[in-house]
């Protein structure tokens, strides 16, 4: 061994063979060297060479500018170093070498890039899968619009009667953050009438959801102070290093999705960073044989879960990762991402649908459909919401996307969607070819959908989808009107001469749900037909006077009563969708501008890629 003669280490060695001082150390350095530049030219990525040589002089791009928008300056995280672990292992075809070495999904606490200056500084050894270069600078030059609008000096604006809705929904949203921040700051929701915090199961010990949906909704706000204080939260304190098990959907939304948005708006590499750490966590789900995810990942074991609750797949959660997954890949240069979604896609593409509907469950073990129920709402959803999303996302190169949209709006249209007769159009379930004619208040989001897709529809059908999206959202605000709150119930019924109202109190409740006031944003900046603002500020007034309590917002358990049963629950949702849609609801167009960015089910704005081939883009194949 080399090391073992050079002198200091060891004494000479007692056979007597003594080489002079200077021809060994020349010896140990030029082997030294030789093994640096050999490592070095070895890597395989060429930015890496640039990271190590050009650091100081490669800005971190757009830092400074958004400093300028958000009021404040770029901080370096500041958590404490990963725990050794072995280096990450190279991904083969179909991914199973990562999921099966647990090491690397252990290296939960990712240390981001020291700035120094407005420049990356090159990472800490096993941080290079993360640290890929992206060029923020490009990507927000190819914005069409100003992230939040054309700016008016606002000292000068007449106070407008818009200008005051707004201002109160930002003091709503103000009121939410500053309850939860001094009851429950942390932890997952806060509990407004018990004033303590909540941290339920879904998560798998991930903390702080509602700082994370909520850090959007501050910058868009403009409420600098607290989208700091939510910020350096997320550097300090959010530990990737938990054990239980999670909804791979929910952390995905709500975690990746605000993750996401956060970096995307800012060039904050904490956002990005973390982003990626934690979609590497929620990998071991796709570990199935068809490849389709289970519902639930086992962060400590790194196996997916919920086997022993039945063999089904829920096609609105493995059918809503699109966006992320795409993005995940976009920020980390790791193709994994991009291919298990896209995976997902071809067995869907493959598939049998029976008359063209998509049932909600799959087994993800034979691939096939488990049973014949098929929904709009819950189960179903957002799987819909991201195929048109998709489409638009790629801007409108996904034609694949495009496709399985329109022919699922087909489908449904022609099974699903029925005129009560009192005149509303609803969007009904299916099981097995016998419908149940209710809707849920799940099921509303989808009158914004049909109308963000009605302009890419065949000539003769653009119409008519702007009629129906007109329709069914026209549908859930009566489902509002006819309860004594004028908030909406979880689910309404078309039958007995009964319509657009719950049968039943286990349907009756509202949780601070964001769909319907979803649909009024869309078909406003669709038509800016005045009744969708009327319809947005009853709903404003309704939650002041039914959801409002001393410490924040809570759901009420029945929307036909009107004395205050309150759920106890802020729901992290709340702040994150149904405050924003509110807000957007009363803004100018440009205003998170539908050309440059699509909202995740979560209502996290994702950036539409705007670029043929450039760095910096979001590629789809």
């Amino acid at each position: 061994m080399l090391m073992r003669k050079v002198p200091g280490f060891v004494p000479a060695s007692p056979w007597g063979l003594r080489l002079p001082q200077k021809f060994l150390f020349l010896l140990f350095l030029s082997g030294l060297i030789t093994l640096c530049f050999g490592a070095l030219f070895l890597l395989p990525h060429t930015s890496r060479l640039k990271r190590l040589f050009l650091a100081s002089r490669t800005q971190q791009p757009g830092l400074e500018m958004m400093a300028e928008i958000t009021g404040h300056h770029p901080v370096p995280e500041q958590e404490p170093p990963p725990n050794p672990a072995p280096a990450a292992p190279a991904p083969g075809e179909d991914g199973t070498s990562i999921l099966r070495r647990k090491g690397w999904l252990r290296r939960t606490r990712p240390t981001g890039p020291r700035e120094e200056g407005n420049s990356v500084a090159a990472p800490r050894s096993g941080e290079e899968r993360v640290l890929l270069s992206f060029d923020y600078n490009a990507f927000r030059s190819r914005l069409r619009h100003p992230v939040l609008g054309t700016r008016t000096d606002e000292s000068k604006e007449p106070e407008s009667l818009v200008r005051v809705q707004r201002e109160k929904i930002k003091e709503m949203m103000r009121f939410s953050w500053q309850n939860y921040r001094r009851y429950a700051m942390g932890k997952n929701e806060l509990r407004p009438l018990t004033k303590d915090g909540y941290e339920g199961t879904m998560f798998g010990g991930l903390q702080g959801a509602t700082i994370i949906d909520s850090l959007d909704t501050l910058y868009l706000m403009e409420l600098k102070e607290e989208f700091q204080e939510a910020k350096a939260w997320v550097e300090e304190s959010f530990h990737l290093n938990v054990s239980g098990e999670a909804s791979l959907f929910e952390v995905n939304i709500r975690y990746i999705g605000g993750l996401l948005s956060a970096f995307y708006l800012t060039g904050e590499e904490v956002f990005r960073v973390k982003a990626i750490k934690l979609g590497e966590k929620l990998l071991p789900a796709f570990n199935t044989p068809t490849g389709i995810p289970k519902g639930a990942v086992n962060f400590k074991s790194g196996s997916w879960g919920w086997a022993t609750a039945g063999s089904s797949s829920i096609l609105a959660e493995f059918g809503s990762l699109h966006l992320e997954f795409l993005h995940l890949t976009e920020l980390s240069g790791n193709q994994v991402f991009a291919e298990k979604v896209r995976n997902i896609r071809k067995v869907l593409r493959k598939i049998d649908k029976p008359f063209g509907l998509y049932p909600n469950f799959l087994s993800p073990v034979s691939g096939n459909w488990v049973q014949h129920h098929v929904s709009v709402g819950g189960l179903g959803d957002s799987f819909y919401e991201y195929l048109i999303k998709s489409w638009l996302m790629s801007a409108k190169t996904d034609l694949e996307a495009k496709n399985m949209y329109y022919e699922a709006l087909e489908a449904i249209e022609t099974y699903l969607v029925n005129v009560s007769p009192g005149g509303l159009t609803y969007i009904a379930e299916w099981r097995g070819g016998i419908l149940d004619h209710k809707m849920g208040h799940l099921a509303c989001f989808s009158g914004g959908m049909i109308a963000l897709g009605a302009e890419d529809a065949k000539e003769d059908k653009r119409t008519h989808y702007r009629e129906l999206a007109a329709q069914i959202t026209r549908t859930c605000h009566e489902s509002y009107a006819r309860s004594d709150t004028k908030l909406g119930p979880e689910a309404f019924w078309f039958n007995s001469g009964q319509e657009a109202v719950a049968t039943q109190l286990s349907e009756s409740y509202y949780i601070l749900r964001p769909e319907v006031v979803e649909s009024y944003m869309y078909l406003w900046r669709q038509t800016h037909d005045p009744i969708y603002r009327e319809w947005g500020w009853e709903m404003v007034m309704a939650l002041e006077k039914h959801c409002r309590t001393d410490a924040g917002f809570s759901g009420i358990q029945d929307v036909y009563s009107s004395n205050s049963n309150y759920d106890n629950r802020q729901q992290s949702f709340f702040l994150a969708e149904t405050l924003k849609y509110l807000y957007l609801l009363f803004s100018e167009d440009d205003v998170f501008s539908l050309e440059d960015w699509v909202f995740n089910t979560e209502a996290h704005p994702l950036p539409v890629n705007h670029s043929d081939s450039s760095g910096g883009t979001v590629h789809h194949h």
